[in-house]
């Protein structure tokens, strides 16, 4: 087994970032790749105009690769925010209008799982309220998604880089996914395992793997330290990823890691040409 056994697909919010948006599609499918996924392009517009998203659409089907993953809204990213749907006032009412904005935009392309960051704290703003208020976005994004077929993530940060935002352990993200199913009853929800984040949290990924596989939706990564390609820093990212296939994960892997001082067509040179397409 190794990076050869997996099914890769490349986050266009991260990398190929050099370039216009609409022309990522294309740039990922020239260095070989067959899948992409997006955070929500239009960090200002959770309903962008009907033509910015035809334009998108586009790109991705003319570039002949299929989009397996989208964020719902969640504010600025990069940047402060950490999500929206926790967010008492505008930015969680921002958040329930792009609920069906993003799910009949991922049903379109055939994409199957949305993630939704759940928020940073805010100051002044009980804990409680807020995850009341989370609790009730995540239940209208958990049947959105089922209603295209898709499954609902729900993702841990890292509490380095992210210190407002609660999810900050993969048993933190499981217990929202499991309080999720129950409120539903769809079974939809599922842990989105960056192990990139779990790793600056300093936790046992070797343990979360053997833990949380059967409870995992999707799979992103970046070595660490400092979020770039596998062999970068010192995580052991394909033996980590053959535990996940041997756990019973065969879902796909996000890249999601920043290409350094270099185009991001440079940045994948760890992974042979021929593994790139998805099989």
């Amino acid at each position: 087994m190794g990076f050869a056994d997996q099914r890769f697909n490349v986050n266009l919010s991260i990398l190929f970032t050099e370039l216009p948006l609409l022309e990522r599609p294309a740039a990922a499918a020239a260095a070989g790749f067959t899948a992409v996924e997006l955070w929500w392009p239009w960090v200002d517009s959770p309903t962008p105009a009907r033509s910015e998203l035809d334009a998108l659409k586009k790109a991705i089907e003319d570039a002949g690769v299929r989009l397996t993953g989208l964020n719902f809204y969640a504010g600025q990213l990069p940047g402060p925010d950490r999500g929206a749907l926790s967010v008492p006032g505008e930015e969680s009412e921002r958040f329930r209008a792009n609920v069906d904005v993003a799910a009949g935009f991922a049903a379109s392309l055939g994409c199957t799982a949305l993630n939704a960051l759940y928020g940073n704290r805010v100051e002044g703003v009980d804990p409680a309220e807020q995850d009341a208020l989370a609790l009730e976005n995540l239940v209208l994004a958990a049947r959105a998604a089922d209603r295209i077929g898709a499954v609902l993530l729900i993702e841990a940060l890292n509490k380095p880089e992210s210190p407002l935002y609660p999810l900050v352990s993969a048993p933190a993200a499981v217990t929202i996914v499991d309080t999720v199913n129950a409120a539903t009853g769809l079974g939809n929800a599922k842990f989105l395992m960056d192990l990139y984040h779990l790793a600056m949290n300093g936790e046992d990924l070797p343990q979360v793997i053997d833990t949380h596989a059967a409870k995992t939706g999707h799979v992103q990564i970046a070595d660490s330290p400092g979020r770039g390609a596998p062999g970068t820093g010192s995580l052991p990212l394909e033996e980590l990823l053959d535990r996940l296939r041997k756990a019973g994960y065969d879902g796909w892997v996000g890249l999601e890691y920043k290409p350094g001082d270099r185009p991001s067509a440079d940045a994948f040179e760890w992974l042979p040409r021929e593994a790139r397409a998805a099989r």
